[in-house]
């Protein structure tokens, strides 16, 4: 497994284990500040054995791995950076379906994991995923405008991709792995896997994701996300009616739901992320997937 490691820690399963009723992967690259708390809200107040987690600690220089194995899950190790090939490992040795792949600094509570399991045993349904919350709280006064409007322009189409949380079938499974090595977005990925009726957003279950507390920080992830799309594109499975409309900001404004100000905070920093892209596009730079620090809470919290 790419010279994985498996620890011998408390959430190995052992014989006589009851099967779980879902598994859980949490690929995780320095994210000891924020692993601690996920895994302590995932599992709260749930029965021994009722989720099968297991974090996947891929090319970390901090203590993410001994943090995650103290919350009794089981935890793998490897050298090998990127994201895909965290997800890999760790699908590999999951006991069950449906399968979560959850972000390390994105929480879920057990509740949601429980809502979203019964919605994928639903007929039809091959993935699903959370309505993400966002968790606003130390971010910018430009960057908190930004995100209420970007929040209000994608959720409409959003699905599978943004919530730092997709669930997948079996089937719906052998739709998405093998992921390609480099894939930069696994969400977008999932997401253009499926037609709009294979997957939902189940509404009974909320993610909370942290987004980039400045416009700095907004940029460099907004930077990568753009590229991430367009190799989306060129691998088919760019999802059309998920794109932005010109329309719908003004329709936003129209309605009420975000200000003018609002709107032109959102509308600066837009054009700063399209030159930004083109900018790096044109001197070659690779966008590898990693942690972002701007969205880190470094309590842990």
């Amino acid at each position: 497994m790419d010279g994985a490691t498996e620890g011998i820690l408390p959430g190995s399963p052992r014989s006589g284990d009851p099967k779980p009723v879902v598994s859980v992967v949490v690929p995780a690259h320095n994210e000891e500040a924020v692993i601690a708390g996920g895994l302590e809200r995932l599992l709260e107040g749930t029965a021994p054995g009722e989720f099968d987690v297991v974090v996947v600690a891929n090319a970390c220089s901090d203590r993410t791995a001994e943090v995650a194995g103290r919350a009794g899950v089981r935890v793998l190790e490897t050298p090998v950076p990127g994201k895909a090939n965290a997800l890999r490992l760790g699908d590999e040795v999951c006991r069950t379906f449906p399968r979560v792949y959850l972000d390390a600094d994105v929480e879920l509570d057990a509740d949601s994991v429980r809502a979203l399991v019964a919605a994928a045993g639903e007929p039809g349904v091959l993935a699903c995923a959370p309505v993400p919350v966002l968790a606003l709280e130390g971010v910018g006064w430009i960057a908190r405008r930004m995100h209420r409007v970007h929040d209000r322009l994608i959720s409409p189409g959003r699905a599978l991709a943004g919530a730092g949380v997709y669930v997948l079938t079996e089937p719906g499974h052998a739709r998405v792995f093998p992921m390609p090595p480099d894939i930069i977005s696994d969400d977008g990925w999932a997401h253009g896997s499926f037609a709009p009726e294979e997957r939902v957003v189940v509404t009974e279950a909320r993610s909370l994701v942290r987004p980039a507390r400045t416009v700095s920080a907004h940029l460099n992830r907004r930077v990568r996300v753009r590229m991430g799309n367009r190799q989306l594109a060129e691998l088919g499975r760019s999802a059309p009616e998920g794109r932005l409309r010109p329309s719908s900001l003004g329709a936003l404004v129209t309605a009420r739901e975000v200000s003018p100000l609002d709107a032109g905070c959102y509308l600066a920093v837009l054009l700063m992320d399209k030159a930004l892209t083109r900018l790096r596009a044109a001197r070659g730079g690779g966008v590898a997937w990693g942690t972002d620090a701007g969205s880190r809470s470094q309590t842990g919290g």
